[in-house]
């Protein structure tokens, strides 16, 4: 999707243009497809903020450790995005958005590229059904892996939710702003 619609059409469009835009903002995640069809065909929006926004909520409901089944539905979605500075294994499932933004991280040494691979290994070993999320926002590897170890080291799972989902929701903000610049 090269451009956004106009935020307050989205409840108008067929579900098959909905879903591109959630997956054009987020990335492509049956869960939270199925989260979100409902208020997407329901609920008009007056800007792109107000529906990621919504998302998150959505999201954040989802987190209470007492219900595993919405913590499957979560995990499923938060497990969408691709890891950090890793190809993925299959492509076509990550978004354009989501290639320019990770070929950023791909660039350096190989010994870097390691060393992000080894925490993203730890990272999902201590935080099971979780990948680390952030806004790169430009960053460099070197500050994301610092970002990455206190995290690790934190071992805090509850703010992990809270950090990936809020990561998730920094991500789409921006490229609602990237997009819609272009219309």
């Amino acid at each position: 999707m090269a451009n956004l619609p106009p935020p307050s059409t989205i409840p108008s469009l067929p579900q098959e243009e909905q879903l591109k835009v959630l997956d054009t903002l987020f990335e492509p995640s049956p869960e939270l497809h199925k989260l979100m069809i409902p208020v997407l065909a329901n609920q008009p929006f007056s800007s792109y903020t107000a529906l990621i926004e919504a998302v998150g909520g959505r999201m954040s409901a989802l987190s209470a450790p007492n219900s595993p089944i919405d913590r499957d539905v979560l995990f499923g979605i938060l497990g969408s995005h691709p890891r950090l500075g890793r190809a993925p294994a299959n492509p076509e499932h990550l978004s354009e958005l989501s290639k320019k933004e990770q070929a950023q991280l791909n660039q350096g040494a190989e010994e870097q590229a390691e060393k992000l691979r080894a925490l993203n290994a730890e990272y999902e070993e201590k935080f099971p059904g979780l990948r680390f999320v952030t806004f790169v926002n430009g960053r460099s590897r070197d500050l994301i892996m610092v970002e990455m170890r206190q995290r690790i080291d934190r071992g805090d799972g509850e703010k992990e939710i809270e950090e990936t989902i809020q990561g998730m929701c920094d991500i789409a903000k921006d490229r609602a702003r990237k997009l819609q610049s272009h219309i």
